[in-house]
Order: structure tokens, then sequence, then C-alpha cells
């Protein structure tokens, strides 16, 4: 039997994507962020790192990290409930990248 169309190619690569993307709390947490805390925090804020359940995120600036540190259980749980599971312990927010030794 002929297919009569092609195959959307959007199944193909979701497979793909799941396959190649790393098995680390930190990818699931980035996969997630936006449908867990919205788009407004998430333009505002970015998972970096993660620390034995801790989130770090990068906030564009120190009055954003403040905000986002007061809402840190409500994201904690927002986060787990994206993930299916109580994985996330804790978000840590910064302001800057970090310093960078001189050369």
């Amino acid at each position: 039997m002929r297919r009569r169309a092609p195959r959307p190619v959007a199944t193909a690569v979701e497979a793909l994507a799941q396959r190649l993307a790393p098995a680390t709390l930190l990818a699931d947490v980035q996969r997630v962020w936006v449908q867990a805390a919205g788009a407004g925090i998430a333009s505002e804020a970015t998972p970096v790192s993660e620390r034995e359940g801790t989130v770090t995120l990068l906030c564009s600036s120190a009055v954003w990290m403040q905000e986002i540190d007061l809402m840190g259980p409500v994201l904690v749980d927002a986060l787990n409930e994206a993930l299916g599971s109580d994985r996330v312990q804790a978000v840590r927010c910064v302001a800057t990248a970090g310093r960078r030794r001189a050369r």
C-alpha cells in the first residue's frame, strides 16, 4: 500500500531530541522551564546549573533575582509538577554569570 502524503517530520524529530537530550535534572528543568515558570518569568531567568537538587537561575537583573527568589517555593512546586516527580529541592538566583579570572 502506498502513502498518499509524506509523514510529518515532527514526530521523528521529537523522538530524536528525547534520545539525544542529556539525562540530567538540569536538562529536564530546561525542557519544562517555560511551561513551569510561565513566559514572563522564563524571559527574565534561565536555569544554568544544578547541584544536589538545587537549580541555579541566571536572572536578567538584581530586581528579578529578588522577585524570583521570593517565588522560590512556588517555582519548585511548579517544576516538580511539570517533571512529574519531586526532583527539584530549591531554586537559587544569581544576577550575573559569575566572575571570570583575568588571564
